[in-house]
Formats: structure tokens, sequence, C-alpha cells
């Protein structure tokens, strides 16, 4: 008896020990699926990630409990279409110098560079999206495209043009059509006497084509386009899970919110009552020791209403603090409630599109990644917009959930979306031909499979931070004219076109309050970490 019961002891701790070495193996097919799910300004405001208490995001949770978080995962350039162009090509802003809306440096990137789609297509992948995933999209990099739509309506409409809504006070609201603007559909734009209001005001999906947005009341109103984008993907997975393809498929859906203008459905805006809303850390003054402003400086207008600046964060922080008496909290407060609204609709349509992959045959075999384009500042340093060097606007949600991995997995190591590229070709063994010509530039990221086996793996070959750019419009091809920011697990650091310098002890302050650069306690992490920023830029 003494002998069976030894047996069956040492039987269980061996199946024990096989079981946990079963739950943290990656074992997937050599080409699986990819939901590839992309959000739009979406910064760290939910539950998984901790960064405001009162988000509500039970999908995306759900999603990040059942797969592998990167808790310090950063974009690498604030703004859309330049981060966008990096995520898809694998390329850096700094490499293809594409560090805004210029035309010409994209251009020149897909000429010679391939996006992920091609990839999996040159791989027999069926390559479908719908939504915004690049910030001009190319259909013709797609086998099929979803819902042809203006991503970003509906608008407020006066009857001739699209307006800032009308219930947003000014000056804020002369920002215009989809930063000036937040309310729930339920608040159908009205316009008094002294504003001209044409045929058909109120709610237009776009105003170039006139096309009206119906909205009698929350059940009887035409859908928003993120609900037009996951309805789609949704009924596209259950059509392939009737069908016997053996055809493997990556599938990319752009959602746009959170991005503005910050218009949800009335439910959404009633999960956050205004008096309620607990506002982010926000210490007075401590714009001081930065030297953002003074590299992208606001100017005061005449009329002691307006601003004008190269630096739309500043400008808009000023000018909602105006609209609302000069009291920063409740604007802030206005402006959070649309914003946290809108995170909880998009996570409504990430689950709607997650329960169609789990209600199908391809939950065992498909590898999901959520994350967005950047973060989203809320205030803090008196600033209100992303293609900031803080936290608040280069953080990111990134998720992957993939068979095999353990659930509720953290990685602490800094990614970038400028790894998804090579980790994507290497999970599922794409191979690594990222240029169409000799001109094409070199993948600038690194593969970070290893680490959704152990995030401590010693076989990430990737730098110890993540580089970030801030973005402009002045088109200024020169390294030295940009702004870089760069983040380790134990710091940041910012290099400004100037020459002046920021670093944040993060373990000590996470908020980013103390400027350190000139402390000579912390000169020789200093020189380490621009050692570093030097190596990713002169680099590979």
């Amino acid at each position: 008896m003494w002998i069976y019961q030894r047996f069956l002891s040492i039987l269980m701790v061996v199946l024990a020990l096989l079981g946990c070495k079963s739950s943290n193996t990656v074992s997937i097919p050599e080409h699986p699926n990819v939901i590839f799910i992309l959000c739009d300004d979406l910064n760290d405001y939910q539950g998984a990630f901790g960064g405001h208490p009162q988000a509500h995001t039970p999908n995306i949770d759900k999603l990040a409990a059942s797969g592998v978080r990167f808790i310090n995962a950063q974009t690498n350039i604030g703004l859309c279409n330049p981060s966008r162009n990096s995520l898809f090509t694998g390329v850096y802003p700094h490499q293809s110098r594409n560090f805004g809306l210029d035309t010409k440096s994209t251009k020149q990137l897909f000429k010679n560079n391939k996006t992920i789609m091609e990839q999996f297509s040159e791989m027999g992948y069926y390559v479908m999206g719908s939504g915004k995933l690049l910030h001009y999209n190319q259909k013709h990099l797609w086998d099929e495209w979803g819902v042809q739509i203006n991503n970003y309506g509906p608008f407020a409409y006066d009857g001739e043009k699209q307006v800032g809504h009308p219930s947003v006070p000014q000056p804020f609201r002369s920002i215009g059509d989809i930063d000036g603007s937040y309310a729930p559909l339920s608040d159908i734009p009205r316009f008094n006497e002294n504003e001209t209001m044409g045929d058909n005001a109120g709610w237009a999906y776009s105003a170039k084509d006139g096309k009206v947005f119906k909205y009698v009341d929350e059940r009887n109103r035409d859908l928003l386009p993120d609900e037009l984008h996951a309805r789609w993907a949704a009924k596209r997975i259950k059509e392939m899970d009737t069908q016997d393809s053996k055809q493997p498929f990556f599938m990319g859906i752009g959602f746009v919110r959170p991005h503005t203008p910050l218009y949800a459905p009335k439910r959404f805006f009633d999960m956050f009552p205004v008096d309620e809303l607990e506002l982010p850390v926000i210490k007075a003054n401590d714009v001081d020791d930065t030297y953002y402003k003074d590299n992208y400086p606001v100017e005061r207008t005449k009329d002691d209403k307006w601003y004008t600046n190269t630096s739309k964060g500043q400008m808009y922080s000023k000018m909602l603090t105006q609209s609302y008496g000069n009291n920063e909290e409740e604007g802030l407060k206005h402006f959070l409630q649309a914003y946290l609204a809108c995170v909880a609709f998009v996570d409504e349509q990430v689950g709607v599109v997650l329960d169609a992959l789990n209600d199908s045959q391809f939950a065992k075999n498909t590898i999901v990644v959520l994350t967005s384009d950047h973060g989203w500042q809320m205030g803090q340093k008196q600033y209100l917009f992303k293609n900031s060097p803080w936290e608040n606007s280069t953080r990111i949600p990134l998720v992957v959930n993939m068979p095999g991995v353990k659930p509720g997995t953290l990685v602490e190591q800094p990614v970038s979306l400028v790894d998804i590229y090579p980790s994507l070709i290497d999970i599922c063994n794409l191979g690594n031909h990222n240029r169409k010509n000799e001109e094409g530039l070199p993948l600038g990221g690194y593969s970070f499979k290893a680490l959704l086996k152990d995030p401590t793996s010693d076989d990430w070959n990737g730098p110890k931070g993540a580089l970030t750019a801030i973005a402009t419009d002045v088109v200024d091809y020169n390294i030295e004219a940009q702004t870089f920011t760069y983040r380790t697990q134990e710091f940041r650091y910012i290099t400004y076109p100037d020459g002046s310098e920021e670093l944040y002890d993060l373990n000590n302050d996470p908020f980013e309050w103390h400027n350190l650069a000139n402390d000579p306690a912390y000169a020789t992490s200093l020189s380490e970490l621009k050692k570093q920023v030097n190596e990713i830029i002169n680099g590979r």
C-alpha cells in the first residue's frame, strides 16, 4: 500500500510538471490565421492596463486575461499616418523619414517596402480588411475589402457643412468637426438663430456626399462605422466557418473610436456621470521643468481668445479650459466622459468580433492581436492630444492571444509597433523578404515571439527600450530636427531639436513629474540612454 501511494504521489508530481510545461509551450500551426484589431487614439484606459480606474472594457480585459499583455508597449510616432505606415511596413519613421502627413515619403515607403498584407498574401493567405487600418487605405493590398464608409462619421451638420457640435462650448467648438466635437448621439445637433441652418441639419455620415445619418432614438438609428466593421468581421468569420477551405486568412479590422469626434450612443455616456468622474493625477506647474513648450511654442492672439501653434495638444488644453469658464477640471471632465464613453463603445465592437471567433472552428488556430496606433494625453502637463513625448501619449495597449500561450502572461520588456511586423512573419513562417527592390529599407523591429513563451527570455534580440518620434508637418528630414523619446523599464529619456533633454526615473516617478536630466546622480544613466538611442537611429 505504501509503495502504491508513493507511486501515485510521484505520478501526480510528474503530471503536474508536464501540465506546467504544456501550458507554457507555444503550439500553433505552421501558418495560423491572424485577426488584427487596430483601434485609433486608444491609450491605456482599459481595465487590463490600469490607465483609468473607471474604464469599462470587459471584452479587451477578457482577451488580455487569456493571452499575453505587453505592459510597456509604445508607439513609434504619435500621429495616425506615420504610425500606421511604420506598423504595416515594420520600418521606423526615422528610417523612412515619414514624420507626418507628407505624401512624398509615404509613397516612397510603399513603393520600396512590402506591407504585412503583401507578405501574408505572397504566402498564400486570404487577406481581408475593413475600417481604418492604413491612414489612407490602399484597397489593392487586400483580396477583399469590407465596408466602404467615412470612418470618422457621423458629423454634426448644419445643412451645408460639417461643423463642431453645437453643444460643445466655444472656443473649443471652433476647432472643428473632428477634434472640437463630443456628444452622445441622442444630442441631435441643433443650431440657434444666429447660426446658419440648412436642410437636413443634424447628423450626417459625410457632408461631401450629403448622406444623412438617421437618428430617431437608440433603437431606431443608423449604425456607426465601427458597428458596421464589427458586424462585417463577425459575418465573414461565420461564413468561413461553414466553408471547408484550408486556406489560412489574415483579417484586419480598424476601429476609429476613440478618435475624435467623440460620438457614441447615450448609454455609453451614461456609464460615466460627469460629477462622478475621476480625473487623472495632474501636478500643478508640471511643465516648468520640461522643454516641449520651448521647442513647440504656443502664441496667444490679439483678441485674447485664440491660440495658434505647431502643437495641438497645448492649444487644445488651453481652449478647453477657457470654454468652461477657465475651470480646467470642469472642461477635462466633460471631455473625459466622452472619451471613456467611446472607449467603452469600441470595446463592445471588439467583443462582437471575438464572440464570432470563439464560436467558430478558428478559435483553436487563430492569433489575435489588439493594439492602437498611439495613446492620448488627458490634460497632464497642460496637454490634451496625442503626439507628446510622455507616457500617456506614447503608451499603447498590446495584447497577443495565441494558441498555447499561458493565459494572463505579462511582458515587461518594452516593445513597439514596429516589432509587430517581424513578430507575425516569424510566428506565421512567412520568411523575411520585406523589400520590393534594392531601395527598400530593412525591418527596424524585432520578433517578440520568444517573449510570448517566456517573458524573461534571453532570445529577445531587440533594444532595451522603445523609441518614439514626435510627428511634425514641418517637412525637415534631418534627424537633428526631430524630437525623440525613449522608454526602458526604468527610465524615459527625451531629446529635443534644440539640444535640451528630459530624464525620468519611472520606478520612483511613474507620473514623470521630476526631470532629472541635469542631476549629476543620473549622469551615467543619461549617457547610457543617449547611447542606446543613437544605436537604434544609426545602427541596424
